[in-house]
C-alpha cells in the first residue's frame, strides 16, 4: 500500500506539470496583446509597454515560464494587476465560503441521492424507480441557473423563508450562516444529485442480480440487512468512483452559483477575474482547483481497499 501511495504521489508531478504549462499558458492563447486588452482603449505605448514589463511580456516563454513555476513551488501564486495583492492571498480571503458551499452540497447530495438509487434499485420497474430515474433525467438537465433562479423566486421572493443573497460565516452563528447556504447547495447539489442516483441505481441492479444475494434473500434475510449489508457494501466502489469525479460538476458548477447568489467564494473571484482580464488570479484558480481534483482522485483510489477486500495494490 505504502509504495502504491508513493507511485500515485509521484505520478501526479506530470500531470500538474502538464497543468502547468497549460495554466501558465493561457496569457498567450487569448486572441490579441494582452497587454493591449489590459492597458484598454486609451493607453498609450508607454502604458502597453510598462504592463508587458510587468507580465514579463518580453521576456523569451522559457524564461517566464521558469521563473513562474519557480515561484509557484514557493508558493507564489503572483500578484493581481488590478489590485496588486498577492493571489494567494486573494484566494485566501475567499476559500471559508467556497469551502462551506461545497460541503455542505457533498453532504447533501449524498445523503440523499444514494438512498434513492437503492431504493429505485430495489423498487426496479414500479412507480417509485421511474420516479426517481425521473428526477435523474430532469435534474441532470436543467442547468444550474435556471434552477437557482426558480429556488429565488418561489422559496426567497414568493414565501419568504430564505435570504435571496449573501453569505454569513458560522463564527457570527450557525443558523445564519447555514440558511445562507441551503439555496446555494440545493440548486448546485440537484445535477450531482441526479448522477450519484443514476450510478447507485446501475450498481446496485447488477449486484442485486447476483447468486449470493439471491441466496440471502432465500435465508429470509431482512430487506434492510439485504440492500445495506450485502448489496451496498459490494455496489460501493463505483458509487464511491462517481462521487469523487463528480467534485468536478461541484468545482465549475460552484462559479455560477457564487455569481448567482452573491457569494463572495473563489468562484465569484474567478468571475470577476475572467471579466477583468485579471490573469494571475485566473491561473492561480485553475492551478488550484487542478491540484484538487487530482489530490480528490488520489484519495478515491485509495478508498478502495478500504471497500472491497479484493482490491489489493
Amino acid at each position: 500500500m505504502f509504495a502504491y501511495i508513493v507511485r500515485r504521489l509521484l505520478a501526479t508531478i506530470p500531470v500538474m506539470g502538464v497543468v502547468a504549462i497549460f495554466v501558465f499558458s493561457l496569457l498567450y492563447l487569448t486572441p490579441g496583446d494582452p497587454a493591449v486588452i489590459i492597458a484598454g482603449d486609451f493607453a498609450t505605448v508607454d502604458d502597453v509597454a510598462r504592463i508587458r514589463a510587468k507580465l514579463g511580456l518580453d521576456q523569451p516563454f522559457h524564461i517566464r515560464f521558469g521563473d513562474w513555476l519557480w515561484a509557484v513551488l514557493h508558493g507564489d501564486l503572483g500578484i493581481s494587476i488590478f489590485t496588486n495583492l498577492p493571489v494567494a492571498r486573494l484566494i485566501g480571503q475567499r476559500v471559508e465560503p467556497t469551502v462551506a458551499l461545497t460541503l455542505f452540497t457533498l453532504i447533501i447530495a449524498v445523503i440523499f441521492a444514494v438512498p434513492m438509487g437503492v431504493l429505485a434499485a430495489w423498487k426496479a420497474g414500479q412507480w417509485l424507480d421511474r420516479a426517481v430515474m425521473a428526477f435523474a433525467v430532469i435534474g441532470f438537465s436543467v442547468p444550474i441557473f435556471v434552477l437557482a433562479y426558480l429556488l429565488i423566486f418561489g422559496l426567497s421572493i414568493g414565501l419568504e423563508l430564505l435570504p435571496v443573497q449573501g453569505y454569513v460565516s458560522i463564527t457570527e452563528g450557525f443558523w445564519p450562516f447555514l440558511e445562507r447556504l441551503i439555496l446555494p447547495s440545493i440548486a448546485l447539489g440537484v445535477t450531482y444529485m441526479a448522477l450519484i442516483a443514476r450510478i447507485t441505481r446501475a450498481s446496485m441492479l447488477d449486484v442485486l442480480s447476483q447468486d449470493y444475494i439471491r441466496t440471502a434473500q432465500a435465508k429470509g434475510m431482512a430487506a434492510n440487512q439485504v440492500l445495506i449489508g450485502h448489496a451496498l457494501k459490494n455496489a460501493a466502489v463505483p458509487i464511491v468512483t462517481i462521487i469523487g469525479i463528480g467534485i468536478a460538476l461541484l468545482i465549475s458548477g460552484v462559479v455560477v452559483t457564487e455569481t448567482v447568489f452573491a457569494i463572495p467564494g473563489i468562484g465569484r473571484l474567478t468571475v470577476d477575474a475572467i471579466l477583468r482580464r485579471d490573469y494571475p488570479i485566473i491561473q492561480g484558480v485553475i492551478l488550484m482547483f487542478s491540484a484538487v481534483y487530482v489530490l480528490i482522485n488520489l484519495l478515491v483510489d485509495l478508498s478502495y481497499t478500504l471497500l472491497d477486500p479484493r482490491i489489493r495494490y
